[in-house]
C-alpha cells in the first residue's frame, strides 16, 4: 500500500521530508530509553547466569553473543521491512517483536536452562534491532540537518538514561533475594528450587517490560502517518552493501563494530571485575549497583557532548574520547583498589559520544539511502556478539580480567583513527 501523504516536489525520490514534530521526538526519546535500558540488563543477568549454570567467562559472555547476533541476522531484513512499511510502522513491528521476546522469559522458571535464556534474548534483540534501524535516521529527520550530530547525541542521552536506571533496579530484582546463596552449595531439588526462584525474578522483570512496550507501541500507532513522503512499497528490497565501498562509510561501520564490542565487553565484566579482591572486593549485588556509574557516565557525557559537538569538530572529539578510553583502561589494568575500579567505570564517560558521532560521521551524504545505511550500521552492532566472548576467552586463558582489557583498548585505538580520518565534513 502506498502512502497518500503529500510530498514536497523538490525532494528526491524515496526521500522523507524533515518535520518539526515535538511529539515524535518524545516517542523517539522513549524508544532510545527503552532499548538502551533493556540492553544494559544483560550486565546484570550475566553474573547471575554464570553462577546459576556454573559457566566460565567465555560461556557467560554468550549472553551478549545471543543478544547482539540479532543485529547481524536482523538488521538487513529490518531495513527492508522499514523500506516497505515506513519508519513509524517499522517501529511498531519492532516493538511488538520486543514484546514477544520479553514474554518468552515468562515460562523459563518451570524448566530453567541457559539455552532458553539465549533464545529469549535473541528474539528480544531482534525487535530492538528493527527499532534501532528506525530510530537513528528518524531522529535526523526531526530537525535541521546541520544540527543532526548534536540531536542524535542528545537522543542517545536518553539511551544512556535507560542504561543507567535499568541496571540499578535490575540488581535489586535479579541479584537480590537469594543472591547470598550460591548454586555451587546446592544439589538436587534444592538446586532446582533455587534456579526456579531466581529465574522467576527475571521473568517478572521482563513481563513488566512487555506491558510498557505495549503502551509505547499503541502511542506510535496513533502517529503512524505523520512523516511526509514515506512510501510503503511491498516490492522494496534492501540493496545497501555497495555503501561499504565508500571508504568513509565502510570505516565508520567497522568502528561501530569495534565500539559496541568494547563497550559491551567492559559493561559485562563490571560485576566480576569489582568482585576481585585486588580491586574492590565487593559482593555481587553491591557491584551490580555500581553498573549505573558506567552507563551514567555516558549519560552525562552525551548531554555535555550534545553541546560540545556544536562547537568542536565531531571527528576530533571522537578521537579525543577514544584515546581517553585507552588511557583509563591502562590505569585500571595497572592499578588496584578503588582506582582500578573507578577508572574502569569512568570509561562510560568516554563512550558517551561515540555511537552517535560514528553513526552520523559515517552516514554523511547518504541522503535517501539513510535507511539502508542505518541497516548496515545496525548490522555492525554484532561487534557486541564477537568482542565480549573473545575478551572472556582472553580472561580464561590468562587468568586475568585486567589482561583481557587489552582487546577493548585496541578497539578504542582504531576508533580514534576513524575520528582523525573523518574529521572533515563530506563535500556538498
Amino acid at each position: 500500500m502506498t502512502s497518500q501523504i503529500a510530498k514536497d516536489p523538490s525532494m528526491a525520490e524515496g526521500e522523507v521530508a524533515a518535520v518539526d514534530a515535538p511529539e515524535l521526538r518524545l516517542f523517539v526519546m522513549a524508544l532510545f530509553f527503552i532499548f538502551g535500558g533493556i540492553t544494559s540488563l544483560n550486565d546484570v543477568i550475566i553474573p547471575k547466569l554464570k553462577e546459576l549454570f556454573s559457566l566460565d567467562h567465555m560461556e557467560a559472555m554468550l549472553v551478549q553473543s545471543a543478544f547482539f547476533a540479532a543485529y547481524f541476522a536482523i538488521s538487513l531484513p529490518g531495513a527492508a521491512l522499514v523500506l516497505r512499511l515506513g519508519y513509524m510502522r517499522g517501529a511498531i513491528a519492532g516493538l511488538l517483536t520486543m514484546m514477544a521476546g520479553c514474554l518468552l522469559f515468562v515460562p523459563i522458571p518451570t524448566s530453567p536452562t541457559f539455552v532458553l535464556f539465549l533464545v529469549a534474548l535473541f528474539v528480544l534483540a531482534s525487535g530492538i534491532t528493527v527499532v534501532q534501524v528506525v530510530a537513528n535516521p528518524l531522529i535526523s529527520l526531526l530537525g535541521p540537518q546541520d544540527t543532526a550530530h548534536s540531536r542524535l547525541t542528545f537522543a542517545q542521552a536518553f539511551n544512556s538514561l535507560g542504561t543507567t536506571v535499568f541496571p540499578y533496579f535490575g540488581s535489586l530484582l535479579i541479584l537480590g533475594g537469594l543472591a547470598n546463596v550460591s548454586a555451587s552449595q546446592l544439589v538436587g531439588k534444592a538446586l532446582e528450587a533455587y534456579r526456579s526462584a531466581e529465574t522467576q525474578a527475571v521473568a517478572h522483570a521482563y513481563l513488566g517490560l512487555a506491558a510498557a512496550l505495549a503502551l509505547v507501541a499503541g502511542a506510535v500507532w496513533l502517529h503512524r502517518d505523520r512523516l511526509t513522503g514515506e512510501g510503503h512499497e511491498s516490492g522494496a528490497v534492501f540493496s545497501g552493501f555497495d555503501l561499504l565501498r565508500r571508504p568513509r562509510f565502510g570505516f565508520g561501520a567497522t568502528s561501530i563494530f569495534l565500539y559496541v564490542g568494547a563497550e559491551v565487553a567492559i559493561g559485562s565484566l563490571i560485576v566480576l571485575y569489582l568482585e576481585q579482591t585486588h580491586v574492590m572486593a565487593l559482593g555481587e549485588q553491591a557491584a551490580g549497583k555500581l553498573i549505573p556509574l558506567y552507563w551514567g557516565g555516558a549519560l552525562v557525557g552525551r548531554f555535555v557532548g550534545s553541546a560540545a559537538l556544536r562547537l568542536a569538530s565531531p571527528g576530533k572529539l571522537l578521537a579525543f574520547n577514544a584515546l581517553g578510553a585507552v588511557t583509563l583502561i591502562l590505569i585500571s589494568a595497572n592499578s588496584t583498589g578503588a582506582l582500578a575500579g573507578y577508572s574502569l567505570l569512568a570509561i562510560g564517560l568516554m563512550n558517551s559520544i561515540m555511537f552517535p558521532t560514528i553513526f552520523s560521521l559515517a552516514s554523511e551524504g547518504l541522503g535517501p539511502r539513510a535507511a539502508e545505511g542505518s541497516g548496515i550500521i545496525c548490522m555492525a552492532i554484532v561487534g557486541g556478539a564477537v568482542i565480549p566472548p573473545l575478551t572472556g576467552r582472553l580472561a580464561d586463558l590468562s587468568g586475568s580480567l585486567s589482561f583481557a582489557l587489552a582487546l577493548p583498548a585496541l578497539c578504542y585505538a582504531l576508533i580514534a583513527a576513524f575520528g582523525v580520518y573523518a574529521r572533515r565534513p563530506v563535500a556538498a
